[in-house]
């Protein structure tokens, strides 16, 4: 393809390097959490979000765009999660069209129970090998690339005032 910018050896080298870690720390994520906690990563993420919000409650769409969850795979997760009887969905009084998911009392106690775990496999695969300081620049380069998206995203919406402001 004409004009594509391959990568370099050492981009090359970084992207799997990347790609390789990404997975392992995924993967050990969610032995952990399966196996001291019988619960997959997906569903701690959502009961974590939940436990953070105001009133312990956010809206489906809500929930769904922080976690960059399909509607469909955030809909089955949450009926398993009202199954164990950790969330609840409700419908809000001022406007029925609207689906809030509200973690439980039950729910609080699971996510109490598995952060001790959890946080200390994170601490063991991702930042016990690491020194204060490439910690930082791990950080630092992480929100250069959060940054990116997050442009990219406001472009997208609203392509006419980036065009505008390119002139």
């Amino acid at each position: 393809m004409p004009g594509t910018r391959w990568l370099d050896e050492e981009e090359q080298r970084t992207w799997r390097a990347y790609l390789r870690t990404s997975q392992l720390l995924q993967e050990a994520l969610e032995r952990q959490l399966q196996r001291d906690s019988s619960m997959p990563h997906a569903y701690y993420m959502i009961l974590v979000v939940l436990s953070e919000s105001p009133g312990r409650t956010m809206t489906m769409t809500e929930l769904s765009a922080m976690l960059q969850y399909s509607v469909s795979r955030l809909s089955h997760a949450v009926s398993r999660l009202e199954e164990k009887g950790w969330v609840r969905r409700l419908k809000r009084p001022e406007d029925r069209r609207t689906t809030v998911a509200e973690l439980t009392d039950e729910g609080f106690a699971a996510i109490v129970k598995a952060a001790p775990g959890h946080v200390e496999e994170v601490r063991r695969v991702l930042f016990d090998p690491l020194t204060p300081g490439q910690v930082r620049q791990f950080r630092e380069i992480l929100d250069t690339i959060l940054a990116a998206f997050e442009n990219r995203a406001d472009e997208a919406e609203h392509p006419r005032e980036f065009d505008a402001a390119a002139q």
